[in-house]
């Protein structure tokens, strides 16, 4: 591959073997870094002039100096496989047991051996899958549990995620991972329900009924004076078909009856019960003043 063409695919950073690959010799190599044509961002890896340090950059300059038998994980690889808008200030990297490696400014290293079904090649970079990613950087964020809804929806699926925990059980992190993982899945739903309800009666919040029949539909949570219908969902919400649809049918039958229908997410209870709580709390008293009300 000619010199120009490797530029372009890596966003201006080379290391030395691919430029003495290309055919520059190791004399001119020397000259262009200590002229500062190529700039030195780790050994033997550089950053040619007139290209900017961009995330992108920056993410394949660690991985060329950390090289193939390495991996990048957590929010790094969650950026790369598009799972969060920006790069982390630090590049985690994790490392074979068996190799050694020095820890650099900005690169943390993790020493662990990983399964070759967690690692996979994305635009050359060689990262973390999607499952183990999505579990890793959901572990360490604060609103994990809303990040991995997301992962649900979109990216994952509960299977994949449930095969990935599971080689990396014991592993840093796994512990949480797992619990936001079972609280993401359906059968968690009338957890959340149980939480809801607590948070609603510790508010204040009265008059409201669980498991209310509606025709040939169950209502999660419900408030019948104030025509207000609550819904917990859980992935299966997303994925499941049938389920979708299930509870569109319930949700428009519903509003036809002048219900209010607000839909929650275990995220949503867990990590903003109070914006939930409040929303719920506007919600019940616009439904009891309303004139056209029961």
């Amino acid at each position: 591959m000619r010199l120009a063409e490797l530029l372009t695919e890596q966003a201006g950073v080379l290391s030395r073997a691919q430029a003495l690959g290309c055919g520059v010799g190791a004399r001119t190599v020397a000259r262009r870094r200590e002229t500062g044509a190529w700039i030195e961002l780790f050994p033997g890896v550089y950053l040619v002039s007139g290209h900017r340090l961009s995330p992108e950059a920056r993410l394949r300059a660690v991985a060329l100096w950390a090289g193939h038998r390495c991996t990048v994980h957590g929010p790094a690889a969650a950026f790369w496989h598009g799972l969060l808008p920006g790069l982390p200030a630090t590049v985690a990297v994790t490392v074979p047991r068996a190799l050694r490696r020095r820890a650099r400014p900005g690169v943390r290293l993790r020493h662990k051996d990983l399964a070759d079904a967690d690692r996979v090649v994305v635009r050359q970079l060689i990262v973390t899958s999607v499952a183990l990613t999505v579990l890793e950087t959901a572990a360490g964020l604060e609103q994990g549990a809303a990040f991995l809804d997301r992962a649900l929806q979109r990216h994952v699926s509960p299977a994949q995620l449930q095969a990935a925990h599971h080689r990396a059980l014991g592993g840093h992190g796994m512990g949480r991972a797992g619990r936001l993982l079972l609280g993401a899945m359906d059968r968690a739903d009338s957890a959340a329900e149980r939480r809801l309800t607590a948070l609603l009666r510790r508010a204040g919040v009265s008059g409201m009924v669980r498991g209310m029949a509606f025709g040939r539909w169950t209502v999660d949570l419900a408030f019948p004076e104030a025509h207000v219908a609550i819904e917990v969902d859980g992935w299966a919400w997303h994925v499941d078909t049938e389920r979708f649809r299930n509870d569109r049918r319930k949700q428009n039958a519903l509003v036809a009856a002048g219900w209010t229908v607000l839909r929650f997410t275990w995220s949503d209870i867990h990590e903003s019960p109070g914006r939930t709580v409040a929303a719920i709390r506007d919600a019940v008293h616009r439904g009891r003043r309303s004139p056209s009300g029961p």
